[in-house]
């Protein structure tokens, strides 16, 4: 699975060029946990194209807080540092493909 694992200290460089889906979850969420596995299949489909980070929101409060993840699964695309489109709950691995195809 090509998912980085993201905290304060890697965000910012991870995210600074190209297309990035930031996975805002946590490990007690149950969305979150059904979403991991689409997530890690996106990632090998869109390798090259897309980089994908995830980031646990309880070990992260201030990059949660910066993007406004108020509920998860929250996913946040970027695009050169800024954020292109941002989306929140669980959803199918074919309308999360269609969302990030529009920017590839």
């Amino acid at each position: 699975m090509l998912v980085q694992e993201l905290t304060n200290n890697n965000f910012e460089e991870f995210i600074k060029e190209g297309i990035v889906l930031i996975d805002f979850s946590a490990d007690w969420c149950m969305p979150c946990q059904m979403m991991s596995p689409l997530i890690g299949e996106l990632s090998e489909k869109f390798k090259g194209k897309i980089n994908f980070g995830k980031v646990d929101v309880d070990g992260n409060q201030e990059l949660a807080q910066k993007f406004n993840v108020s509920s998860i699964p929250n996913f946040v695309l970027l695009k050169d540092g800024e954020v292109v489109e941002q989306f929140v709950g669980g959803m199918s691995l074919e309308e999360l493909e269609e969302k990030l195809e529009k920017y590839v």
